[in-house]
């Protein structure tokens, strides 16, 4: 792991997306809530929270963190047969929290896949990526567009 010792406690947030394509049979059943094991938004929100949580358990040289805020938002698209999900992060600390809002986006999209594969089997994880991060020695970064 890298020595933090020496760096300053700042606030630091995290924003990370990605989409899962899905057949219009599954983001009808997502959007009606008619999917055999229930409320996917749901349990995909919880699911990403609670990898957030144990993300230094996932990635080997993470430093675990106590996270003060993670949110999960999820927008269907319908016409391109798509979830998109974001994730956003939020810690007062000496490192950052991009693995965090990255793992929490991973794991929302890997619950919707389980949750829907009866459904379709062909759904696809795509552009996980970190769209934003505010705080520490670097300053902000933001995703090209």
């Amino acid at each position: 792991m890298v020595d933090v010792g020496a760096k300053d406690v700042t606030r630091r947030e995290a924003l990370a997306r990605g989409v899962i394509h899905m057949s219009a049979e599954a983001i009808e059943a997502i959007a009606e809530g008619s999917a055999g094991k229930g409320d996917v938004i749901g349990i995909a929100r919880i699911a990403g929270i609670q990898a957030a949580k144990r993300t230094a358990e996932w990635i080997p040289l993470a430093h675990p963190l106590p996270l003060e805020s993670v949110t999960l938002e999820f927008h269907i698209d319908r016409e391109a047969g798509s979830v998109e999900i974001e994730a956003t992060a939020r810690v007062s600390g000496k490192t950052g929290v991009e693995m965090e809002a990255l793992v929490a986006v991973g794991a929302a999209a890997l619950t919707v896949y389980d949750m829907c594969k009866s459904i379709d089997r062909a759904m696809v994880i795509d552009q996980i990526q970190l769209v934003r991060k505010t705080g520490g020695k670097s300053g902000t970064y933001e995703a090209p567009r």
